[in-house]
């Protein structure tokens, strides 16, 4: 087959390819590490069915807009906000499309037992190994039991969330003397001077209507990273781990030794429970503040007073959520992203799976807004603020990355039980008694 790059290409072939070409050649043409060398697919199409609409699905199709570029072959995207019924209905009627991009392992593993997905095989495996942060957790996350039990590699991660951060004010840092803690052991007695300076640590708010409590849920995930192995973390998930034992009541009990302690937390601990969780970081902003720090994902700032123009102006800033030092677990990152699988693999389509591990595919979005990764290979510079650049940073320098667990339970517990009791921990519940309502349920749906 002919290869050739995108600097490559003539006037005449540009504008044979269209507007698609035409759209994408000034993003393909400025990424830092250059678009790699594709084969020429003129007259292949591939399908590819997403959750991703508006702003989201403008920018995805800027990625597969240099891949139609590079090799000829037209890329279709169709975005739905109803995905997840979509392509199980496509899938069991045998007209799914080329690639489908899961928010959820648990429903593409699904497929994939359902002998509804098309393996990417050991070479790809082997690759996201080597050139991802965690590049073994990212492997993990994506193989599953086919139809017949033996476990295969079928998903590829691209575009990246990360919930492993803690907010805070730069300037109140400096005004009172603090360093960015390190370790575990480092923010506890940071929070501890804190209190003794008269400050109050902790901004935390779990209310959210219908969802309350799923904030709640996040803390827990990442504490259960930073008190306990990933094995256990993975056994809880699937409740081979028990959620009334030892190591997932000890996590609680970490967390709640934060949530749970009027001294730590803005309002009292009584408060965490009623305060809307959007709301709950605008604490680091007040005069004088009401508190030092909040733990929330990557999507907070658009909560912010100023919807995010803080970390523009330099008011608000994060660190990594660390380990614990004595636990010896590395640096564990929570997190949640998407999948890409192929439900119909065909030539052009392995192809397309390949552009992903460029560099380009990365930089090319990287370049735009609300996307990470933990690609070893992407030039940094590329990112379109500092920000971002520090959160791929956290991703590529991450030992062990795990999906939001409440995401991979089953429904009833993960946007159940799970969210139910953690709000009833919240409101003074013991520890055991929460563990023990939230096992109850799952006993009840095996």
């Amino acid at each position: 087959m002919r290869k050739f790059l995108i600097g490559g290409l003539t006037g005449a072939a540009a504008l044979a390819m269209g507007t698609s070409a035409a759209y994408a050649e000034g993003h393909c043409a400025t990424t830092p590490s250059g678009m790699p060398e594709m084969p020429d697919l003129s007259g292949e199409v591939v399908t590819i069915t997403g959750p991703w609409e508006g702003r989201d699905e403008e920018l995805v199709n800027m990625v597969l807009s240099c891949f139609e570029s590079a090799t000829g072959a037209d890329v279709q995207y169709s975005g739905s906000g109803e995905f997840e019924q979509l392509i199980v209905t496509s899938i069991r009627a045998g007209n799914a499309p080329n690639v489908a991009i899961f928010p959820q392992p648990g429903l593409a593993a699904d497929m994939a037992a359902e002998g509804g997905l098309d393996a990417l095989g050991p070479d790809l495996a082997a690759w996201m190994t080597d050139n991802y942060g965690a590049g073994s957790s990212w492997v993990d996350l994506g193989t599953y039991a086919d139809e017949n039990g033996a476990d295969q590699f079928y998903a590829f991660a691209y575009k990246v969330d990360v919930k492993s951060l803690v907010w805070y004010s730069p300037e109140g840092f400096e005004d009172n003397g603090y360093e960015i803690p390190g370790t575990m052991e480092e923010l506890v007695a940071l929070s501890d001077q804190m209190v003794a300076d008269g400050l109050t640590p902790w901004c935390i708010g779990i209310e959210s209507g219908g969802a309350t409590g799923w904030t709640a849920t996040d803390w827990m995930e990442d504490v259960m990273l930073r008190t306990t192995s990933p094995e256990n973390y993975d056994a809880w998930v699937t409740n081979d781990l028990p959620f009334n034992s030892p190591e997932v009541i000890n996590a609680m009990e970490v967390y709640g030794s934060i949530s749970r302690n009027d001294d730590y937390v803005a309002g009292g601990a009584d408060a965490v429970a009623s305060i809307f969780f959007g709301d709950s970081p605008n604490g680091l902003f007040t005069t004088p503040a009401q508190c030092m720090m909040h733990r929330q994902a990557s999507f907070i700032p658009s909560f912010f007073p100023n919807q995010g123009q803080e970390l523009a102006d330099g008011e608000a800033d994060f660190f990594y959520f660390p380990a614990f030092a004595e636990g010896d677990l590395g640096k564990p990152v929570l997190g949640a992203g998407t999948l890409w699988a192929s439900p119909n693999m065909t030539d052009a389509t392995m192809e397309l799976f390949n552009y992903l591990t460029s560099p380009a595919a990365h930089e090319i979005w990287m370049a735009e807004s609300g996307f990470l990764t933990p690609h070893l290979g992407v030039d940094a510079s590329a990112y379109a603020n500092d920000a971002l650049r520090k959160q791929g940073e956290i991703l590529a320098n991450a030992t062990t990355f795990r999906f939001d667990a409440s995401d991979l339970m089953p429904g009833p517990i993960g946007a159940g039980a799970f969210w139910t009791e953690m709000t009833a921990f919240a409101n003074g519940q013991d520890a055991q008694t929460t563990a023990d309502n939230i096992q109850a349920a799952w006993d009840a749906i095996k």
